[in-house]
């Protein structure tokens, strides 16, 4: 305990330091609750999340918006749908597909690893994802949640949705970005199970969200809102405000290159500096309990109904749109990893249709409100073959022993679903394209869409995004392990987590 409170400590100190580096140079002012309008994500039809902004001074006479009771229900519902994700989703799909002696390990790193990362979350993560700062990191104006309610006037700030004067309460979207940076920590774990130190796992998340998720969510999701652009003449001093890769146009609805691509690069990363099992590929590591992942891979595919719905942050036909192309594209994913698998040996398993949800799941995210119900169909069942192949064909050719496919179907997915995004937001196949006037709020002309344009910037984000995810993880890793080690004695690892790291089994002895 004493080892785990020091490695906590030296974690969040270099947090402040680290973070107060990264600040430097921002010209972030601290703002009046009573002022602040936040806004939301980088393109109106690609819903991504919100971002804290002073309201323009052309619109202060203007009333105050008042959010409307049906899309902050809708926000809550979303909330509650990705906690169900994570837990019990996540942690039931991982849990029955390592052995039994360590069936525990990982259902306390990603019950303790949520709750962690949910923490940070209030205390600092939110501020430097979703406040203005500069392009790559947001600045501390809402560092212990402060600002989002307003003693004086007696109200809780608002955040911006995709509409112009359409609100929600800031503390409804807080909690909504919070459940995100949640489970995309958790979905590292998967990449190193069955051999990492607890105490390991939550010093690494620590640093890797300080410095890779919260960044990388202020590069991609925050602007300065709709409710900015007033005039032609703020445009370019409003656009130079945002994310970094939020300025180069990229589109990523709910999370392709923020969550999957982002975790996906660290538990491979993980992989790689911790080393494989004892006995990877020698001796017998089949999933202890397919019941337990199929039930895990359903509360996934539910929960993430609220991931990618609720990330149009209205409850509105953007959701809506976002519902049924998660629905569709999912049910196409199991479909087209069923026959691949059947093709390739001859079977199609339980364990296939349930990686196959999670790939469909995966890939539509970042074009689950960016493209039509066609382009999501298409996307699933090229997401299914594409991710079977990243477990079996891809895996082989890294030769990393991830454990339980992290980066085969999350970055593989992700990856693959950030790309046709580009292709299918265009209006020619179907696609709502995008914002391109947010003074007017009027959308890109179809004669005006190019697709190779736009996959190129996808392409970019999808770059950037693994490198900044890479290094930091690189030297995460190596702090932690210069710190208290990563990997547990091989005599505990034989034993097994449950009982050398809790004292306790899943089943009884």
């Amino acid at each position: 305990m004493k080892k785990l409170l020091a490695s906590l400590a030296i974690g969040f100190s270099l947090f402040m330091s680290g973070a107060a580096v990264m600040a430097q140079g921002s010209d972030a002012k601290p703002e009046a609750a009573a002022s602040a309008a936040v806004t939301p994500p980088a393109v109106a039809a690609a819903a991504a999340p919100a971002a804290t902004a002073e309201a323009p001074a052309t619109a202060a006479s203007a009333p105050a918006p008042v959010p409307n009771k049906g899309d902050t229900a809708w926000m809550l519902v979303s909330t509650l749908l990705v906690i169900l994700m994570t837990i019990p989703g996540l942690a039931l799909f991982y849990g029955g597909l390592v052995r039994s002696k360590n069936m525990l390990s990982v259902l306390m790193q990603v019950f303790v690893t949520f709750s962690m990362i949910v923490v940070l979350w209030a205390l600092y993560g939110y501020s430097l994802a979703f406040t203005e700062g500069n392009a790559f990191i947001g600045g501390f104006d809402r560092l212990f949640m402060k600002g989002t309610w307003d003693n004086v006037a007696g109200t809780f700030a608002n955040a911006a949705t995709f509409s112009k004067g359409v609100v929600i309460p800031e503390i409804v979207f807080a909690a909504f970005q919070a459940t995100f940076a949640g489970i995309t920590c958790c979905l590292i774990v998967g990449a190193f199970a069955e051999r990492i130190k607890f105490s390991a796992v939550l010093l690494f998340t620590a640093l890797w969200f300080t410095f890779s998720y919260a960044p990388i969510a202020h590069m991609v999701w925050f602007w300065m809102g709709p409710d900015a652009y007033t005039a032609a003449s703020v445009v370019d001093e409003m656009n130079a405000k945002a994310g970094f890769i939020w300025q180069m146009g990229a589109l990523d609805f709910a999370g392709g290159t923020v969550v999957h691509i982002n975790a996906a690069v660290a538990g491979l990363v993980g992989a790689y500096m911790i080393g494989k099992r004892v006995g990877y590929g020698k001796e017998a590591m089949a999933p202890h309990s397919l019941t337990l992942t199929m039930v895990g891979s359903a509360l996934l595919w539910v929960g993430w109904f609220g991931f990618n719905a609720g990330s149009a942050l209205e409850a509105n036909g953007f959701a809506a749109l976002a519902f049924i192309n998660t629905f569709f594209a999912t049910a196409a994913a199991v479909l087209s990893w069923s026959v691949g698998e059947a093709l390739h040996k001859g079977k199609a398993s339980m364990l296939g249709a349930a990686s196959g949800a999670v790939a469909g799941l995966v890939a539509i995210t970042p074009a689950a409100g960016n493209v039509g119900i066609g382009g999501a169909l298409f996307i699933g069942l090229l997401a299914g073959f594409a991710c079977l192949w990243g477990v079996t064909g891809l895996k082989k050719m890294l030769g990393a022993d991830d454990s339980l496919d992290v980066f085969g179907v999350h970055g593989v997915g992700g990856i693959l679903g950030a790309l046709l995004t580009g292709v299918f937001n265009s209006p020619a196949l179907g696609g709502p394209s995008f914002v391109g006037d947010w003074v007017t709020a009027t959308a890109v002309a179809p004669d005006a869409y190019t697709i190779a344009g736009q996959v190129w910037t996808q392409a970019k984000a999808v770059l950037i995004t693994i490198v900044w995810s890479a290094v930091v993880s690189v030297v995460a890793y190596k702090i932690v392990d210069l710190v208290i080690g990563l990997r547990v004695s091989e005599e505990d690892e034989r034993e097994g987590l449950d009982i050398t790291s809790h004292g306790e089994t899943a089943y009884g002895r």
